[in-house]
């Protein structure tokens, strides 16, 4: 059995290369796919609090399933918004959408 400090290590993991992916790339879909690495870090600490608080429950995972569901969905707009960004601009960098202030 995998300790629960591996999930742990692996969650922080996670959660660093997607803050620093969402910082530094200025691309929407490495944007997208950082913030899918922070919310796939959360999900693991759900499980992973579950399986030490509470051994025989399933509450952790009940909420890792509806958080994938709600980044599902989150992923879906987003995609059709970068669609739209790109198709009005010919651009999917973050400088595109600064255009639209004015």
């Amino acid at each position: 059995m995998v300790p629960v400090e591996c999930f742990f290590v692996l969650s922080a993991l996670l959660f660093f290369i997607g803050v620093f992916g969402f910082i530094t790339r200025r691309n929407l879909i490495a944007m997208l796919i950082s913030v899918e690495l922070i919310l796939n870090s959360v999900d693991i600490n759900f499980a992973a609090f579950n399986r030490i608080l509470f051994p025989g429950q399933f509450e952790g995972f009940f909420f890792t399933l509806f958080s994938i569901g709600v980044s599902a969905a989150e992923s879906a707009v987003a995609i059709a918004i970068i669609i739209n960004v790109y198709r009005n601009y010919h651009s999917d960098q973050v400088n595109s959408i600064e255009n639209m202030k004015n």
